[in-house]
């Protein structure tokens, strides 16, 4: 069974299946024991009602000399507490790395989205609705409010 969008009066928001959430476990646990999958690392941020942390594996993502998040399921419960903390913490084994985030308006998100679905295309396709890295321009700028991207600023190496 294929994940369903968020109602149309919501922000899109696909939710996880019980398979992706068993993988994201898989994967986080590889990225927290320092086995990161395609670059993939353990996002850590502060829960904006529990304050707990919350951790998620995510796909980090350069472009032109910069350091992106891209939220490929849409408006999900990391972006929502990425917005009220302003940062987190990447983890890739004992190497721990915090950041701080600024969420991207749509208009700046076009060469971002199209790198990032180049890069992850093959793992993300599938929540961009027919928008792949072949799409053109006004396609993945239309997809933009979707899929919210924080340019991030990563601090020193901790262990």
């Amino acid at each position: 069974m294929s994940p369903s969008p968020s109602s149309p009066s919501s922000p899109y928001y696909l939710k996880a299946s019980p398979l992706a959430l068993r993988l994201n476990r898989v994967v986080g646990w590889l990225a927290r024991h320092g086995l990161s999958l395609a670059g993939t690392a353990e996002m850590s941020v502060r829960g904006r009602t529990s304050g707990r942390m919350q951790r998620i594996p995510v796909n980090p993502h350069t472009y032109d000399g910069a350091r992106y998040l891209v939220s490929a399921r849409g408006h999900s419960q990391w972006v929502r507490n990425m917005r009220a903390a302003g940062g987190g913490e990447l983890r890739v084994g004992r190497e721990v790395r915090a950041f701080t985030a600024v969420e991207l308006p749509d208009d700046e998100k076009l060469p971002v989205l199209r790198t990032y679905l180049e890069k992850w295309g093959w793992e993300v396709d599938q929540y961009f609705q027919g928008v792949t890295a072949a799409s053109s321009d006004e396609e993945i700028i239309a997809s933009a409010p979707d899929h919210p991207v924080f340019r991030i600023t990563v601090g020193p190496r901790t262990s």
